[in-house]
């Protein structure tokens, strides 16, 4: 998934798509971090599953430590389209028993805010919150 298109038609950077959400193309030589802590903590929380405090730490530090705040969301829809691609999930289902796709998608966008980790591309006045959760079909 490309981030550059929603995100410079947001902040208005003009119809040459530049910004510093560029450096975050894969296209560009960019290397998604997989979060692996983060899918796994995504998973259990969708589900309603205690997460163990071992595991958020690992995701909150995985997610700390992709050093360009403005990768952080980029790389969280990155993981859950993984995710998703890798169960054959489609619009509309469940992911996993008794966890929807709809709420999988806003328990991986929140995961800033659960981490208090700063992302420069919230949405709906929060700053934890990545900019794609309010996408219909992110």
């Amino acid at each position: 998934m490309l981030v550059a298109t929603p995100m410079a038609a947001e902040y208005g950077a003009g119809s040459d798509n530049s910004g510093p959400w560029m450096w975050c193309d894969p296209a560009t030589g960019y290397r998604p971090s997989a979060l692996t802590g983060c899918r796994a903590m995504v998973k259990l929380q969708c589900v309603g599953s205690q997460v163990p405090e071992a595991l958020l730490r690992d995701c909150c530090q995985q997610l700390d430590d992709i050093t360009n705040e403005w990768c952080r969301c980029g790389d969280l829809i990155s993981m859950l389209g993984s995710v998703y691609k890798e169960i054959g999930v489609r619009k509309g289902t469940e992911v996993f028993p008794g966890c929807r796709k709809e709420v999988m998608k806003l328990t991986a966008a929140s995961v800033p805010e659960v981490c208090k980790v700063p992302i420069p591309n919230g949405v709906g006045g929060s700053t934890g919150v990545c900019y794609w959760a309010s996408y219909p079909d992110a």
